[in-house]
């Protein structure tokens, strides 16, 4: 049995009690959550929210991307989000890691350089910084006055604000 197994059932005894058919796709508190991907960073557990509550956007590093923005202006124009939230994270591997050198390791695997930036940083609340900045300045987002950024302490289970 693999790991996708597993969860195959639990999603069977998930659908079994499931009674939120009926939400409507647009987030209830009006909120989109750009975060990393890392596994112990869980959005909706960090900031107790439930199914339909907001639109959770991740990623490696929680970088705001352009892909980032692209979800955000969807999220914004037409699900009607008004506020952001921003959440990268204490030990972050991108922290550890250069863009040369994962492209190296890609060429190497695969023969190729990609064609897109990993984007790593080394100050993780500068990197928070820059993406509530690149929403704040982006032309394709019309709801910019609430976006506020955070770093997740995954020791703690703590969020701070970044100023």
């Amino acid at each position: 049995m693999s790991a996708t197994d597993d969860l195959l059932r639990n999603n069977t005894a998930y659908a079994e009690a499931f009674d939120k058919g009926d939400l409507p796709g647009p987030p209830a508190k009006g909120v989109a959550v750009v975060s990393c991907m890392d596994a112990r960073v869980v959005p909706s557990r960090i900031l107790g929210l439930e199914e339909g509550d907001a639109h959770i956007i991740k990623n490696a590093g929680g970088v705001v991307t352009d892909d980032v923005i692209r979800s955000l202006a969807v999220s914004q124009h037409l699900m009607g989000s008004r506020e952001v939230i921003v959440i990268q994270h204490t030990d972050c591997g991108l922290v550890r890691l250069t863009d040369d050198a994962f492209a190296e390791r890609m060429e190497e695997a695969a023969g190729q350089r990609p064609d897109w930036s990993l984007q790593a940083f080394t100050d993780l609340e500068q990197s928070v910084r820059d993406g509530v900045e690149r929403i704040r300045t982006s032309p394709f987002l019309p709801n910019t006055e609430s976006v506020r950024g955070f770093v997740y302490d995954v020791a703690t289970g703590r969020l701070a604000e970044v100023g």
